[in-house]
């Protein structure tokens, strides 16, 4: 094997590896783990995952290129806090890229006894008042309707998107009546979708995003006024 053969196989091979951890890294950010403002740190996270420093300096570089770690000068590397209003922003953005993929989805049709299976889940977890549980069904439908556009870029910036939107860690849906508003609004979409009435998904699609920016603005002014 040739001295340029070896360099290719160990780019390859670091390459690898700093992606496994950034995988692991965002595990930890998304879970809470890691906590937003908190520093990377690279001695204790190398320990903990038995790696170098520098696939743990990498995967911090590919973290920060998806907007869920910021390094700062003569500091290092954190996970990203983001603003309310950057928030606000995010939900604007994934309200159009919404409309559009129930839009795509249901011009594709198939797919849709998946969505049905979690909207009749998700009207479960409402009537146990359950709002951990109808939270992660809640993402589940998101992704599966995105699937379902069949387009994987307008998936990557969705997903991309959901995860900056996961560094602001006040739920939105944790009272009964927002998440039974959340779930007729699924319905509707699903209600459109069945019709092949692309427009009137994308509208409702759009419509819906919104709606979850209101509630959150809404659940934000309500703990403004318990504090």
């Amino acid at each position: 094997m040739t001295a340029d053969e070896t360099d290719l196989l160990a780019l390859r091979r670091d390459t690898t590896l700093s992606t496994l951890v950034a995988g692991r890294l965002e595990t930890f950010i998304l879970s809470g783990q890691l906590q937003v403002g908190e520093r990377i740190n690279e001695v204790v996270l190398a320990r903990e995952l038995g790696v170098s420093r520098g696939p743990i300096r990498e995967a911090a570089r590919l973290l920060a290129s998806q907007g869920l770690v910021e390094f700062v000068p003569n500091k290092g590397a954190y996970v990203r806090e983001i603003t309310r209003d950057e928030l606000l922003e995010i939900y604007m953005l994934r309200s159009l890229l919404t409309g559009m993929a129930c839009e795509l989805a249901t011009r594709r049709g198939g797919g849709a006894e998946a969505l049905e299976t979690l909207h009749i889940q998700m009207s479960e977890a409402v009537a146990a008042n359950d709002s951990v549980g109808y939270y992660k069904l809640n993402l589940e439908f998101h992704a599966r309707l995105v699937e379902m556009s069949g387009s994987p870029r307008l998936r990557t910036m969705i997903e991309g998107l959901v995860k900056e939107q996961h560094l602001f860690r006040r739920a939105s849906l944790t009272r009964t009546n927002d998440m039974e508003e959340s779930n007729r609004e699924h319905r509707a979409i699903l209600d459109a979708m069945a019709r092949g009435d692309a427009e009137a998904a994308r509208r409702l699609g759009e419509a819906h995003v919104r709606r979850g920016r209101e509630r959150f603005e809404a659940a934000s002014r309500n703990l403004a006024q318990d504090q």
